[in-house]
């Protein structure tokens, strides 16, 4: 019951500092707001987690955990590549709109150390790399695709998939709709980026 109970308290207090630190970063973040949040006092936050630095190190790794194993995962199928397409941009653009503090969570906290991401994806090694590398030279020399950076292929899809979610307030604004509506524009890019990807890339 005790190992239950500090499960329980930890996770309220990573919660509280998850939205602390979206909406004031590291810097404005206040360890006694997140324990007012959390609804301990700060001894209590200070036994959990000694530092804010700790703390943040915590969120910031919770929030990493959640996205970078899924881009791994997809990229790392042996499903062909416009499967793999398709396969990503449906998962990840559900994922982020459903978790959307993340990206810009991450982009605002990189451009206060830029080491954050450091190991964050280290369990892609070179042979990641290789793989999709491998598998568009392969398309090439079949004729199915156009000659096209892998690199230059991923930030393609990223981009079209992360910037309607983190850009939201603006384009609602420039497309003149709702939240309901501009949902249903999400939804409708889960199949509609890689069909954009696709079509640019096939022969």
């Amino acid at each position: 019951m005790v190992k239950v109970k500090e499960n329980n308290t930890e996770e309220i207090i990573l919660e509280a500092a998850k939205d602390v630190f979206q909406h004031k970063g590291m810097a404005g973040a206040r360890m006694q707001e997140i324990a007012d949040k959390a609804g301990i006092n700060k001894a209590m936050l200070h036994y959990y987690f000694r530092s804010k630095d700790k703390l943040f190190s915590a969120v910031f790794k919770s929030a990493i955990n959640l996205m970078a194993p899924k881009i791994v995962k997809i990229i790392n199928t042996d499903e062909h590549l416009f499967d793999k397409i398709k396969n990503f941009t449906n998962k990840y653009i559900s994922f982020i709109n459903k978790h959307s503090y993340i990206p810009l969570f991450i982009i605002n906290e990189l451009n206060r150390n830029p080491d954050l991401l450091k190991d964050a994806f280290k369990t892609t090694d070179n042979q990641l790399e290789q793989k999709l590398v491998t598998q568009i030279d392969e398309l090439v020399q079949k004729g199915e695709i156009r000659p096209i950076n892998p690199e230059q292929l991923l930030l393609h899809i990223i981009s079209l998939s992360i910037f309607p979610i983190v850009g939201k307030p603006l384009l609602k604004n420039i497309l003149q709709k709702d939240d309901r509506t501009y949902q249903r524009l999400i939804k409708e890019r889960q199949t509609c980026v890689a069909e954009f990807v696709i079509n640019s890339i096939k022969i």
